[in-house]
C-alpha cells in the first residue's frame, strides 16, 4: 500500500508555517510507531526559520490507508502567536490532502504494435499501391502515431517509433502539470472548522476532537423529547 500526502499551509501566515513544520514532526513521529514507511519528497521552507510552507510525504506499509486516513482533514492549532506577541488570534488551521498519483508511462519498444498502410494524399501511383505507411500504437495506453514521410517503410517505423515516445513523454509531462495544479488548489481550499486534529500550546499536545455532528445529534434528539 503506498499514499501520498501533502501538509500544506495555504495562504496562511507564519504561524501557519509553523504549525505545518510541528505536523510534519508528528506524522512522521507516528508513522514511524506504526511500522509505516514514510518518505519527504518535497519540503517548501516557510518565510521564518524552522517553518515549513508545504510538504509531500510517500506513506508505505500496510497501515498506510490507515494512517492516512486518520489525518486527513483540517488541523487546528490553539495557541498564541509565536511570531507576533500581542496578536490576538489563537485557532490556526493548515490542511493535509491526498495527492492522486500520476502513473508516469515508460516507453518500451516490445509494447508497440506496427500496423504497415496506405500512404494518403499527394504522391502519384506510388502511393496509391504501396503499403509504405507505418501506424504504431502503444498497447498499454492505446496511444497511437502514424508516419508516411517516406517511400521506405523501414524509415517509416523508425519515425512512428520515435514520434510514439515523444507522445508519450509528453502524456507524462501533462499529467505531471494536472498533479501540480491539483497540489496548488489544494492550498486554496483549506476548510476553517470541523478538523481532523486539534493541538494546543506551545509544547503542540494533541486535544481529542469532538465531532460537530455528534452535538448536533444530541442537540436534535432533545427537540424531540421536547416535543413529545
Amino acid at each position: 500500500m503506498e499514499k501520498i500526502i501533502q501538509i500544506t499551509s495555504g495562504r496562511g501566515p507564519a504561524e501557519c508555517t509553523w504549525v505545518v513544520a510541528q505536523v510534519l514532526k508528528k506524522v512522521l513521529e507516528e508513522a514511524n510507531e506504526l511500522q509505516v514507511k514514510a518518505t519527504v519528497l518535497q519540503r517548501e521552507a516557510g518565510s521564518e526559520n524552522g517553518t515549513v510552507e508545504t510538504a509531500i510525504i510517500q506513506l508505505e506499509g500496510k497501515k498506510a490507508n490507515e494512517f492516512v486516513t486518520s489525518w486527513l482533514g483540517t488541523i487546528q492549532w490553539i495557541g498564541k502567536s509565536t511570531f507576533r506577541k500581542f496578536h490576538q488570534r489563537k485557532n490556526w488551521f493548515i490542511g493535509i490532502f491526498e495527492i492522486e498519483q500520476s502513473s508516469e508511462t515508460k516507453f518500451h519498444e516490445k509494447d508497440v504494435q506496427y500496423q504497415a498502410m496506405r500512404s494518403s494524399g499527394a504522391g502519384g501511383q506510388h502511393v496509391n499501391k504501396v503499403s509504405s505507411a507505418i501506424r504504431a500504437t502503444h498497447i498499454p495506453t492505446g496511444i497511437a502515431v502514424v508516419a508516411m514521410d517516406s517511400r521506405s517503410q523501414h524509415q517509416n517505423k523508425k519515425l512512428a517509433t520515435e514520434r510514439l515516445k515523444q507522445k508519450i513523454e509528453a502524456n507524462n509531462l501533462n499529467q505531471f502539470k494536472n498533479q501540480e495544479q491539483n497540489t496548488w488548489t489544494n492550498q486554496m481550499q483549506i476548510e476553517r472548522g470541523n478538523p481532523i486534529r486539534v493541538f494546543q500550546g506551545s509544547d503542540f499536545k494533541k486535544q481529542k476532537v469532538v465531532k460537530s455532528y455528534k452535538k448536533e445529534r444530541l442537540k436534535f434528539k432533545n427537540e424531540l423529547r421536547n416535543s413529545d
